[in-house]
């Protein structure tokens, strides 16, 4: 069974950082995709970023270009968000979910995953 644990959320001032992680856990292949969605109070989840571990693809949605960076530990099923200059408008919770064994150029449409974390709360203050 595919288990996935975000850590790394918190309050944090505008500018700040943050590095959210995911860990992967049962999986039964390398090849995946791992992609971080948020959901802001009476909002949709939105897909922010995604990583690719068949061919290193990553993917981001246009509002955190630049700020934001997705990355996988090359010992762990882990993928990390580094989240920087951050925003009052990025203030979510952040969850990250896992295509297993394959990836997809629909990365951003949550109705694709089948696996899904708890989610982290992340609170960016003006």
């Amino acid at each position: 069974q595919v288990q996935l644990v975000e850590s790394g959320g918190g309050l944090v001032q505008a500018g700040g950082s943050l590095r959210l992680s995911c860990a992967a856990s049962g999986l039964r292949t390398t090849f995946y995709e791992i992609t971080w969605f948020r959901q802001a109070p009476g909002k949709g989840r939105e897909g922010v970023s995604s990583f690719c571990t068949i061919n290193g693809r990553t993917n981001y949605v246009d509002s955190v270009k630049g700020r934001f960076t997705v990355s996988k530990d090359n010992d762990k099923n882990t993928v990390y968000l580094q989240m920087n200059s951050l925003k009052p408008d990025d203030t979510a919770v952040y969850y990250c979910a896992a295509l297993h064994g394959w990836c997809d150029d629909k990365w951003s449409q949550s109705n694709i995953y089948d696996h899904w974390g708890q989610g982290t709360q992340v609170t960016v203050s003006s």
